[in-house]
């Protein structure tokens, strides 16, 4: 089977996760809608666009002209009818079953038959998506990692429903965005989330138990395995409620205890101590 061109591509969210999505398809050339529900979120997300891009031009990476061609080429919309004549629509919404299937059906009756339907998701089931359209053929997970620019990784999460074609469409595209990508099945967590979330815990199953100090365990990752940041500076970058989302899924679907969450992550995401969002979690950030 071939591929097919994509040529304009739509992004639903215009959060952390869909601003950067949007911005490194605007940069690799494509024409690029990125959808908001209300005017405040689509200008915020714009922003965080924006504020990466100058701070580009400020490093000398990028000319000033070419950001202006790259914002050129985003419109921001509150309506998804705007993606009527999107080829690839990736979906980066709230990490909620229920939403991201009312998208999809929405998607599916807006978007022409050729259109590909991603999910963003990093450990929803693509297929339970893929049944809420008439195209489960169509529709696969493309997972970004955090921060879209910078990460040079993309998840392709086919379904036993995707066909080749999309797979093919989709692996050209991710390349076309300068990404690495690597293939999973449709199982909570995929590869990288798979592996990391137990680490993660495991370091926190650490802490908790007095064995050693945060900082000691952080700085054994670091320097014993030359990891840019440890595991405990790492779920506060993540967000320990969106780690402790991602493990009770795996843990539903799995029945495994290495992705059972900690009882201190959950008692930290209960006080609202959620990592650098919220200005505490396992360190204090100004």
């Amino acid at each position: 089977m071939g591929e097919a061109k994509v040529r304009k591509v739509g992004v639903v969210g215009c959060g952390v996760m869909g601003s950067g999505i949007a911005q490194v398809c605007a940069q690799s050339g494509y024409e690029t809608v990125v959808a908001e529900i209300s005017e405040e979120l689509l200008r915020r997300g714009l922003g965080i666009i924006e504020d990466n891009l100058t701070r580009e031009v400020e490093k000398g990476r990028l000319a000033e002209e070419k950001k202006r061609e790259i914002l050129g080429r985003i419109k921001g919309t509150l309506k998804l009818e705007d993606f009527a004549d999107c080829d690839l629509v990736i979906e980066a919404v709230v990490e909620k079953m229920e939403e991201k299937k009312k998208v999809f059906a929405a998607l599916d009756q807006i978007c022409p038959p050729h259109t590909i339907l991603g999910s963003n998701t990093s450990c929803l089931s693509i297929t339970e998506m893929a049944m809420a359209t008439k195209r489960p053929d169509k529709v696969l997970g493309i997972h970004f990692m955090n921060p879209v620019p910078v990460m040079r990784l993309v998840e392709l999460v086919r379904t036993i429903l995707t066909s080749e074609e999309t797979l093919n469409t989709a692996r050209s595209f991710a390349e076309s965005l300068g990404k690495k990508v690597v293939v999973a099945g449709d199982a909570p967590g995929f590869i990288v989330n798979r592996l990391l979330i137990p680490f993660l815990f495991e370091a926190v199953r650490l802490y908790e138990s007095g064995f050693a100090s945060k900082e000691d365990i952080d700085a054994g990752i670091r320097l014993g395995l030359n990891h840019p940041m440890g595991p405990l500076a790492l779920l506060d970058l993540i967000g320990l409620d969106t780690a402790l989302y991602i493990g009770e899924a795996m843990y539903e679907e799995f029945k495994d205890e290495k992705f059972a969450p900690p009882p201190l992550l959950k008692r930290m995401v209960a006080a609202g101590w959620l990592g650098r969002k919220t200005g505490k979690g396992f360190y204090e950030y100004k």
